[in-house]
């Protein structure tokens, strides 16, 4: 079954819909999606293409079989258009663009170790591309998500991290590449602000998952989850007591819609709710428990290794968001069993 044919999910999209924002804002006008068929970029794609708003979305992405397949209902519909490219190289042109959704990037530890050069080209070069492109078409409103990662590790004097926080990295290293490349990226985006007068915002998204998350994702709760989907014992390839803030996927497109409608030009916000702060070795027992099966220890392989964040605690702040009317819908035991559901009848 097609993911858009599940009912929760249909109900997903349409409690986006619903939500009390400024969607006059969209209406006539032209978004383009960077990551177009990621979990993020695609759940957007859902929404805005469900609301009755007469919207145009540009999808970005560099593999036009996968976009295909995923957007396959909505591939001739005059409000609706696919283009191919990796926006590393150079972006097409594509006309006046209203708002730009900059949801490209590697995100998970496979990628940071396999990619580590277009892990960081995409949020530096690539950003720098869109924003280029976004500055000398009439956009609007530039979104560039960002990432928990920033932080860095917690150097234990805070209990959150609030936007203005900003942790260790050691930048010698390969893991690196993410969070200080989108450290970069943010930079990148504060220039294009003050020298080409361009409205940027900044979400950070924490841990990020939910049923359009793809199948070649290898952060752990992914893995979790796909365990949870065989009906296979948890491996956990630590002692799970990492603690981080998690956002259901439908959660953190709401959180984005709204920071790109009702935020603040040049401001970072963080997504996350304190009903969604876990530790890993919980978030292992929850999809255990809802599966039936036990969660297992075991040590990960040197490639894993290598991609897996150092930061043992990162709990975001989300006062600032919720400020702007934004509150989650899921805390993290309903929404990874809702994940779990929705995927069961989708494979």
């Amino acid at each position: 079954m097609e993911l858009l044919e599940s009912k929760l999910y249909q109900n997903d999209i349409e409690y986006i819909t619903s939500l009390k924002l400024p969607w006059n804002k969209l209406q006539n006008k032209t978004v383009l999606i960077s990551g177009a068929s990621g979990m993020i970029g695609s759940c957007i794609i859902d929404a805005l293409l469900s609301k009755d708003i007469n919207v145009k979305v540009i999808a970005l992405g560099r593999n036009e079989k996968k976009a295909r397949d995923r957007f396959n209902e909505y591939w001739d519909l005059n409000n609706f258009k696919f283009l191919k490219c990796d926006i590393n190289d150079s972006i097409k042109e594509m006309g006046n663009v209203d708002f730009v959704i900059h949801a490209a990037s590697n995100t998970h530890p496979i990628q940071y170790a396999t990619d580590p050069i277009g892990t960081v080209t995409t949020n530096i070069i690539g950003t720098n591309n869109l924003l280029k492109y976004a500055t000398n078409h009439k956009t609007e409103r530039f979104l560039f998500a960002s990432s928990v990662e920033v932080y860095g590790e917690n150097r234990g004097d805070v209990e959150k991290f609030k936007e203005d926080y900003c942790g260790y990295i050691d930048c010698n290293t390969l893991r690196a590449g993410y969070p200080e490349s989108k450290r970069a990226g943010e930079t990148l985006c504060q220039a294009f602000i003050k020298q080409n007068d361009l409205d940027i915002v900044i979400p950070r998204l924490s841990r990020t998952y939910g049923p359009t998350m793809l199948m070649s994702d290898s952060k752990a709760i992914a893995q979790f989850i796909k365990k949870g989907l065989l009906k296979e014992d948890i491996i956990l390839k630590s002692q799970g007591t990492q603690f981080y803030s998690y956002t259901y996927v439908v959660d953190a497109v709401t959180a984005l819609l709204t920071i790109l409608l009702k935020g603040v030009c040049g401001e970072a916000y963080n997504i996350s709710d304190d009903n969604s702060n876990v530790l890993l070795k919980n978030l292992a027992e929850i999809i255990a428990d809802y599966t039936g099966k036990n969660v297992v220890f075991e040590l990960p392989d040197e490639i894993e290794l290598a991609g897996y964040s150092k930061a043992t605690k990162a709990i975001l702040d989300s006062k600032k968001l919720q400020s702007l009317g934004w509150k989650s819908h899921y805390d993290i035991t309903s929404g990874l069993r809702r994940t779990i559901e929705i995927l069961s009848y989708n494979h």
